[in-house]
């Protein structure tokens, strides 16, 4: 996503947890698990405006995917990263969005969706993205008062680490269709839940 912006002209400030990758963009360390670093980086931030603020953070948590199998340090981690930090890190910078048209924007998944996901595939890993579906959904009165619009984005099933090489949709293909979500969305206000490709899915 920040290739397709910053070739559509967009001015892009982005962090990365590990180290910055060799795309023009504005780079900040963060590991949006740890609210202090969030703080800081809001801090550092201050003063500026930003049309879009883009929140992603995922990891898949047990393999196993049973509730049982699964330790408690695992599940509080998965539910920490996956649902709670997003929209804590989104409620921190909420204060930088532009004051007219800004668009919050959060990764989730389809896997997430009650009606999209009646199998309940990997369970515990979609009630994180449900939860975070939820706790977005909370933020839509403030990124309102902002005349703002909030987006739950569905990136498709995507050729990374974590998606593995049978997935058919490129890093490339997602992040260029997100990007047009992005902009298609941005002045229309409200809550939408939408793939990567454009389609509306069932919460």
């Amino acid at each position: 996503m920040v290739k397709a912006l910053a070739a559509q002209g967009w001015q892009v400030t982005a962090t990365y947890r590990s180290s910055a990758p060799e795309v023009a963009a504005q780079w900040h360390a963060l590991d949006m698990t740890h609210q202090d670093e969030v703080w800081q980086l809001a801090t550092a931030l201050q003063g500026d405006s930003f049309d879009a603020i883009l929140i992603n953070a995922g990891i898949a948590g047990p393999s196993q995917q049973n509730l049982l199998q699964s330790s408690d340090a695992e599940l509080a981690q998965l539910c920490l990263t996956n649902a709670i930090s997003p929209v804590r890190c989104a409620e921190t910078l909420l204060p930088l969005l532009a004051k007219q048209n800004g668009v919050i924007d959060f990764t989730t998944l389809i896997l997430g969706s009650l009606n999209e996901n009646d199998a309940a595939t990997m369970p515990i890993y979609s009630a994180s993205k449900s939860a975070l579906n939820m706790l977005s959904r909370a933020l839509l009165p403030q990124v309102e008062a902002h005349n703002g619009t909030l987006l739950s984005l569905h990136p498709g099933w995507v050729k990374t680490d974590m998606g593995g090489e049978s997935a058919p949709v490129t890093v490339e293909q997602s992040g260029e269709g997100l990007v047009q979500r992005l902009v298609a969305y941005r002045k229309r206000g409200g809550h939408h839940y939408v793939d990567y490709a454009g389609q509306l899915l069932q919460w």
